[in-house]
């Protein structure tokens, strides 16, 4: 089958066609012929070196994908062939047909087309353990949103908008923020023109907001301290500027506030599973009631993956980039 491989590890990677053979289902697997493939950063990371996929996970880049099921291994009862489905992958996108577990494949929901469908899996599962499950967002409460338009970034802005949260958020550009504003940001700030510190507090009376979502880190990190209310919950989920940082613990303590991180690609088919459930139940509708869009922002053919890549390194994109077989 056709796929993408990476030639070259390193700054200077390649991106090139190639052909691979064809996985095999194995026991509650489905075989998924791709439609399209969602790109994340983890993939440019992977490309670079500096993110291996986990044990037992394909070589091939591509962490999510939509498409039609092909074939079911052994012991799979609720698919079948010709389901249009999307779902997360430990790796192997990038390619025509994706092997994975049922566990990690949701639907196509209603009133969303089969390749725009391959930007939700990854984005969904992510905001909703990290917000929902790892920082224990509750009814009622405030919520800052680092790289709002980012996919990961245009995902949570809609679903805690659409959950009755106050959402603020950041980007880079007067552009970007409009685009944002208009996903039910409350407030969407431009970083390179205002502190999103002394924004969130003037916004808040000086109370903070109660969670943090970030990709940033470096700097971000102590900042992010100063912007959260008290017994606020920050968690990490990528350190786009940097992994290490001088930091002054002090308001950790002064405002009991909760660090954490988390990370996706490796948890166990168990864990991923019953975020699918919880999507399938509370997420789902939403989009399919129309209140939740994926924001797509270009899509690229599978053999232009390279200009793909390059467009997301230069981070002007607004929502997911995704490539189409």
């Amino acid at each position: 089958m056709k796929a993408i491989e990476v030639k070259n590890p390193g700054q200077g990677y390649a991106l090139a066609a190639a052909e691979i053979a064809r996985p095999v289902p194995a026991a509650g697997e489905i075989l998924i012929k791709v439609a399209a493939a969602g790109l994340n950063r983890a993939d440019l990371a992977q490309a670079m070196g500096a993110y291996p996929p986990p044990p037992g996970a394909p070589s091939t880049l591509g962490l999510e994908v939509s498409g039609e099921v092909a074939e079911v291994g052994g012991g799979v009862t609720k698919l079948k062939p010709g389901d249009k489905v999307c779902a997360l992958l430990g790796g192997g996108g990038y390619a025509e047909y994706a092997a994975i577990s049922e566990k990690s494949v949701l639907p196509v929901p209603k009133g969303v087309g089969l390749v725009d469908a391959a930007a939700l899996p990854e984005v969904y599962f992510t905001v909703w353990t990290n917000l929902i499950d790892t920082a224990r967002l509750k009814p009622g409460e405030s919520v800052l949103i680092h790289g709002g338009s980012s996919g990961i970034g245009t995902a949570a802005i809609q679903l805690c908008a659409a959950r009755g949260h106050k959402v603020f958020t950041t980007a880079g550009s007067a552009e970007k923020c409009a685009a944002i504003a208009k996903l039910g940001a409350t407030k969407a700030i431009n970083y390179r023109e205002q502190d999103f510190v002394e924004v969130v507090k003037a916004e808040t009376a000086g109370r903070g907001v109660d969670v943090i979502l970030d990709m940033v880190g470096g700097e971000y990190i102590q900042r992010n301290m100063s912007a959260a209310a008290l017994w606020g919950r920050i968690v990490n989920i990528a350190y786009q500027s940097g992994m290490q940082a001088s930091v002054n613990f002090a308001p950790l303590l002064m405002k009991r506030l909760s660090l954490l991180a988390t990370t996706l690609r490796a948890r166990s088919n168990e864990e991923k599973g019953a975020i699918r459930d919880a999507l399938l139940r509370e997420v789902w509708p939403l989009i399919e009631s129309g209140r939740i869009k994926p924001v797509v922002d270009q899509t690229f053919p599978l053999a232009q993956a390279q200009a793909a890549h390059a467009r997301m390194a230069k981070s002007d994109h607004i929502g997911k980039i995704l490539l189409t077989m």
